[in-house]
């Protein structure tokens, strides 16, 4: 999975349409399968996205300093290589889990 990643991250537009598939196909399992509207769902996956990015953003981040390679005129703690395309495909992933987790919990909350 890890390769696949690191594959699909290559290219610009492989990882956006990666992000837009898998983010449709949790949009319309939360929408089919827990009778979720459209807008509901799309509204929930935004804020379950943005919120799961800033929990993934920090992982496997090195600094500057830490790899010995600060770039003058550079913070030393600004990271050497911040794999974001990365980020941003794993970061689909976990969302669309916790979509599809969350819209089913829903129902049983009573919301």
């Amino acid at each position: 999975m890890v390769r696949f990643v690191k594959s699909v991250a290559a290219s610009f537009w492989t990882t956006a349409a990666l992000i837009v598939v898998v983010s449709a196909a949790a949009i319309a399992i939360s929408v089919l399968a827990f009778d979720l509207r459209l807008s509901g769902g799309t509204g929930l996956y935004f804020v379950i996205w943005w919120i799961a990015l800033f929990a993934v953003l920090p992982f496997g981040v090195r600094g500057q300093h830490e790899t010995g390679e600060v770039v003058k005129g550079t913070e030393p703690g600004a990271p050497s290589y911040p794999a974001l395309r990365e980020k941003a495909i794993w970061n689909t992933f976990l969302s669309s889990v916790i979509l599809v987790v969350v819209a089913g919990v829903l129902p049983l909350s009573g919301l």
